[in-house]
This record gives C-alpha cells, sequence and structure tokens, in this order.
C-alpha cells in the first residue's frame, strides 16, 4: 500500500474554509519514504534564505485533554516579537477529523501577535516527528517545546539572544544528566545540583541545521536509535542532546527564567478539583520512577551504538540581570539592599 492522504473540509462559515491534508501511513516503509522526501536536499530551503532575527516554535501535542492548555501557550508564543510562526506538531492519529479542524481554525485565528498559528498532523504518534527538517521552518533558530509549559516571553527573547551568542549549543530551562552507577555498571538519567549535560523538550533551543543531522544524517547508527525512540515511546531529547554534544564536543547551555509554569509535572497538586489531574498525569513524566529508569536505558543503548559517551556537562546558568546580593536592614528586617 502507498503512501496517501485524505483531505477532511470543515466549512466554518460562508467565508471560511478549512482543509488539512492528512497522511495516512500503515508500515515502516512508509515512514521511510517520507523521511527520504523530507531529507531530500531539493525539499530544503537554502541557507541564505533563513531568517536569523527571528525563531520558529514548534510544539508537540498529542493529548485532547490538553487542547485549551495548547491554544494558550500557542497564543502566547505567537506574541512574542522574535517569533516568527508557531507550528502545533500534532502527533495523535486517532484524533477525529472533526476534532482536528477545529482545533486548526481555533489555531488560525488565536494569535496574539504577527506571528501565524498553524497546525501540522503528523502520520504517526513518533516523538522523532518533532525533528523533522520541514520546509515550512524558515528561521535558523527553532525553539522545541512541550504542550504544558508555560514560559514567559522576556525568558524566550533572552535565551534567543544567548542562543544567537552560542549558536552551536542547545539552549534550555530544563536541564537533567547522566551519571554511571559504578554498581550496576551501566549509565543512569539523573538530576545533579551543580552540572548538567542535558537539555530537556520541554524548551529547547537550537539551530535548524540539527534537526536535518537528527533526522537525516548518521547513516544507520542514527536510524537504529530513531528506532529505539519509537519503540521506547521516549528519549528523543536525549538524542538531540547526543547528536549535538557528538558534532560540538561541548555541552548545552541552561538559562535563568522568570516565570515557567509546568503543568505536567507529577509534582503539581490536584487538591483544589480544577482538574489539573487531567492535564498533570496525560505525560511520560508522570509515571516518574518507570520514566526515569527507561531514561537510562536510553543513554546505555546510545552509548553502546555511538560506540562513546559524547555528552559533555556544563555548569552554571545564563541570568538576564544581576541584582545586589547584600543585605541590609530596612525597618525591622534584612533584605537584599536594592529592594
Amino acid at each position: 500500500m502507498g503512501v496517501y492522504a485524505v483531505a477532511i473540509c470543515l466549512f466554518f462559515s460562508l467565508s471560511v474554509v478549512l482543509c488539512l491534508r492528512i497522511p495516512n501511513l500503515s508500515s515502516d516503509i512508509e515512514k521511510d519514504t517520507i523521511l527520504l522526501s523530507v531529507c531530500h536536499p531539493g525539499n530544503q530551503p537554502n541557507p541564505s534564505t533563513l531568517r536569523s532575527d527571528q525563531l520558529t516554535v514548534l510544539i508537540n501535542g498529542y493529548s485532547e485533554s490538553r487542547i485549551p492548555l495548547l491554544q494558550s501557550i500557542a497564543a502566547s508564543y505567537s506574541a512574542s516579537p522574535v517569533v516568527s510562526s508557531v507550528l502545533v506538531l500534532w502527533g495523535n492519529p486517532s484524533t477525529s477529523p472533526l476534532t482536528l479542524s477545529q482545533l486548526a481554525y481555533n489555531l488560525s485565528v488565536s494569535s496574539w501577535g504577527n506571528a501565524a498559528i498553524s497546525l501540522v498532523p503528523q502520520p504517526s504518534s513518533s516523538l522523532n516527528a518533532r525533528f523533522l527538517p520541514r520546509s515550512s521552518i524558515g528561521t535558523r533558530a527553532v525553539l522545541v517545546c512541550d504542550d504544558d509549559v508555560e514560559v514567559d516571553l522576556k525568558t524566550v527573547e533572552f535565551a534567543f539572544r544567548m542562543w544567537k551568542g552560542n549558536p552551536d549549543r542547545l539552549i534550555g530551562i530544563f536541564v537533567r544528566s547522566h551519571d554511571i552507577d559504578m554498581t550496576r555498571k551501566e549509565w543512569i538519567y539523573t538530576v545533579h545540583p551543580n552540572k548538567y549535560s542535558i537539555v530537556l523538550t520541554k524548551f529547547m533551543m537550537m539551530k535548524r541545521e540539527y534537526l536535518f543531522k537528527y533526522s537525516c544524517g548518521g547513516g544507520s547508527p542514527m536510524h537504529e536509535m530513531r528506532k529505539m525512540v519509537d519503540e521506547m515511546r521516549n528519549c528523543e531529547d536525549i538524542l538531540m542532546n547526543f547528536v549535538v554534544a557528538e558534532e560540538t564536543n561541548t555541552g548545552p547551555l541552561m538559562v535563568g527564567v522568570e516565570r515557567a509554569r509546568d503543568w505536567g509535572d507529577p509534582r503539581n497538586e490536584d487538591s483544589d478539583g480544577d482538574g489539573l489531574r487531567l492535564v498533570r498525569d496525560v505525560g511520560l513524566s508522570s509515571r516518574k520512577a518507570e520514566h526515569w529508569k527507561r531514561r537510562g536505558k536510553c543513554i546505555t543503548e546510545f552509548h553502546r551504538v555511538f560506540g562513546r559517551m559524547p555528552l559533555r556537562y556544563s555548569y552554571g546558568k545564563l541570568v538576564s540581570s544581576v541584582g545586589e546580593q547584600g543585605l541590609c536592614k530596612k525597618g525591622s528586617n534584612l533584605v537584599l539592599c536594592d529592594h
């Protein structure tokens, strides 16, 4: 069976008609066919035409219970002057055509700025699809993020400035580390208080070229590791960190944040009955023990295929301002002197 697509059209009014073309994939062969098409040099933009003054936001979406939150986050990103466009990559092929059409329309009219918001239905639920080097990405920088994390725009703009000064590095807010369990002689996925080697796709900024390296480069080893991502339904962010560290021999950079609301963090409490559980518990990280163990296995397997450990530690955090550190007595309290 070949690759084919169906067109879904919905009339919202006499003047608005929305059509979505949704590829239908039934085998790995068809997935590879689409990958070959995306990776063909003729389908890649001329690097000289890519904008360097703005970035493209790629938001991964899957759960229908998160659609209201997804729409809000996409609209927020669209308001930033450094954002060229927002692409919502919908990775749930079982979502009904009516829901997709309604979502596409709502997104298209919800922009708070000059950046257009578009829905891009994915042919499968593969997490690798969030790193496809799409021809619609017309900027040198891309921001890959999740549908359950809301970051303030000042932080987005600061991170972009830091990326422009370090375009070969991954820039992020949420970080983790790799380490070795000497007892079991295996790699683990963990958090260190003073160093990090992995940036998460909750908020990951990078140059567009890395999308191509991840999806189209690396030959059979990368094909094997992308297949692991599909089998594990996890670890695409770890693999991207491997790809970039292998290229640069450096670690990622963490930036300070003014406000980052992480709705999907399992530590969120739903005590007031606000429906947070419906948003929180559909994420991979809600199964914390299993999730962290699985990601440690990914690091071990990627190391095996690479034949070396490319991940490098970074230390410290880039901040947008440095305030007074001294304490002064004001009234009956000790407070920061510049407050």
